[in-house]
């Protein structure tokens, strides 16, 4: 959305905001979209819904996951008014950054590459070093971040509180006006209900293989294996454990990742783990954005990183064939849930 968002008239905006998209305009147009709420869950994931792992304090409606996603896309959380949370995470790439480093107001440049915004429900952390336990927590930094959106949450607040379409959703979301823990809230909300659960992999796991073929199998077969590893950072299922892991990216003078949180020696180059659900659209990859393409990725893993001492042992030499690694990139392409990516509930 742009800083003049707010015209057109509240009762229009007020139904998009709690409906979730345009009424019925006349014969063959399109009918409210369905909730951004929804039941889903990826194959191997926790029984849990979406909902069901909001907390206590922010339990997940749906007029807080559409309050959200018009903060979402709205430029005037940044200082310029041209940056939106949206204008680092692109739907179309898994809502991650095409471009290696993000980029935020007057043309800054940021440190690591906007990772993809899927199935953030059943996260433990956030940020590629960890730093932010919850949603919550982590939905205000970027707002705040000078290289990023470079607007006090407080500011943010008073720019909110002056739209009357914003004052009412806030009072139908959240009981009140709009403030910054309300904000932040509201905006996790929307990204909690960022769900992928259809991808050929979500299928073939609950027995479809109508979409996954030969070269998928090979791939996962190789992929769960000790002679790759991949599945001891990508287990089946969810496709990451959470964790942090030095995978060979790390040289010298580099992007320190988890240590500068934590302040360990055994933690320096180690970065999240991420999910892989969507990888193939939401290249380019690593925190720094290095690496191009999923070939490039499965390179990378084969010569065995970069070399660096801090490199975790697993990461090591495999000797891959052409045909493996083929294979491989197979498998992760069968990652890709099309109707995800091009669903019209996330578009702005």
């Amino acid at each position: 959305m742009t800083p003049s968002s707010n015209r057109g008239g509240a009762i229009g905006l007020a139904a998009l905001l709690l409906a979730g998209g345009c009424g019925d305009d006349g014969p063959g147009a399109p009918g409210p979209l369905p909730p951004l709420v929804t039941g889903a869950i990826p194959a191997g994931f926790p029984a849990r819904t979406a909902a069901a792992r909001a907390p206590a304090d922010n339990a997940l409606t749906e007029a807080r996951a559409q309050l959200g996603k018009r903060l979402f896309f709205d430029k005037r959380l940044s200082r310029t008014g041209e940056i939106a949370c949206a204008s680092c995470h692109h739907q179309e790439y898994a809502f991650a950054d095409p471009d290696p480093v993000s980029r935020g107001v007057d043309g800054r440049l940021g440190q690591r590459n906007g990772p993809a915004l899927v199935n953030l429900a059943w996260g433990e952390s956030f940020f590629w070093d960890g730093r932010a336990a919850t949603l919550e927590e982590q939905v205000g930094k970027p707002i705040e971040n000078p290289d990023e959106m470079d607007l006090p949450l407080a500011e943010a607040v008073a720019r909110v509180a002056a739209d009357d379409v914003y004052v009412k959703a806030f009072k139908d979301a959240y009981g009140g006006p709009p403030g910054e823990e309300s904000l932040r809230k509201a905006i996790a909300s929307f990204l909690r209900s960022i769900v992928s659960a259809d991808s050929p992999y979500d299928r073939h796991r609950r027995g479809d293989d109508t979409s996954f073929g030969d070269a998928e199998r090979r791939g996962e077969a190789l992929f769960l294996t000790e002679r790759t590893g991949c599945f001891h950072c990508h287990p089946s299922g969810m496709l990451t454990n959470e964790g942090f892991f030095n995978n060979g990216t790390y040289l010298d003078g580099g992007d320190v990742g988890r240590q500068g949180i934590t302040g360990r020696t055994g933690d320096l180059g180690k970065f999240k783990v991420p999910g892989l659900r969507n990888i193939a659209a939401s290249a380019p990859y690593m925190h720094d954005g290095s690496l191009a393409t999923l070939e490039e990725v499965v390179d990378h893993y084969d010569r065995g990183g970069l070399g660096h001492v801090s490199t975790d042992p697993q990461i090591d030499e495999l000797g891959l064939s052409p045909d493996e690694k083929a294979d491989l990139v197979a498998f992760l392409r069968s990652l890709s849930d099309r109707a995800f990516l091009d669903d019209p509930r996330y578009r702005p």
